[in-house]
């Protein structure tokens, strides 16, 4: 049997372009329709046309090669396929028997994105203290809560890279503890020094890291 590295990908460009296959890759967790009993799917890698998988049900887990199939992964009785890389369909078929689920894919905890936090600073062109808060980041949508000039909104702000622009402010940084948060003032732009600060308790950082893939 050839061996498979577990942490390369090798996905044509025309498969990549029809499929979108590299969104698969990774741990996928959910439950099963009919019994709502706990289900995992984990893609390890996809290398042509097959891919190295771990199949988690009914308390036990079986680990292998699945067979890449045009925009979906074949496991044995089992099938698995994504169009937008956050949820996935399941399907099981055997002896006349069928079964679904509905899985969601699992965020690394090392890979939660770095603009995810309590951001603040001070500066006098904007009356005083700044705050942008990133709850969770997933794709180009961030859900924020910013407070400039007294005024808190809260909403859906747009990602680009390690920038993220809501409303009349945007925040940037380059390590994930330090940035800057830009205020937009009619024709003016003002820089505020900004500090990701850590959770205070261990209950606001589950309210603070997101879930994604």
């Amino acid at each position: 049997m050839a061996v498979i590295s577990a942490s390369t990908n090798q996905i044509s460009p025309a498969n990549e372009r029809l499929y979108g296959l590299s969104r698969l890759v990774g741990e996928w967790k959910g439950k099963w329709a009919s019994t709502g009993q706990d289900v995992g799917f984990k893609v390890v890698n996809i290398r042509g046309s097959t891919a190295q998988v771990e199949y988690t049900h009914h308390g036990r887990t079986e680990r292998g090669l699945a067979t890449v199939q045009g925009g979906t992964l074949t496991f044995g009785n089992v099938t698995i396929g994504t169009k937008n890389g956050k949820t996935a369909a399941l399907l099981f078929s055997a002896g006349g028997g069928k079964a679904s689920a509905f899985l969601e894919k699992q965020q690394p905890a090392s890979e939660t994105n770095m603009l995810v936090g309590s951001w603040g600073g001070h500066s006098d062109d904007t009356q005083g203290t700044s705050s942008f808060r990133v709850l969770s980041v997933d794709g180009k949508d961030a859900k924020v809560s910013t407070t400039i000039n007294g005024i808190t909104r809260e909403g859906i702000g747009t990602v680009y890279k390690n920038v993220i622009m809501f409303g009349q402010a945007q925040l940037s940084t380059e390590d994930g503890k330090t940035g800057k948060i830009i205020v937009q003032s009619g024709l003016k732009s003002f820089v505020v020094p900004a500090t990701n600060y850590p959770p205070a308790t261990a209950s606001t950082t589950t309210s603070g890291v997101n879930k994604l893939a």
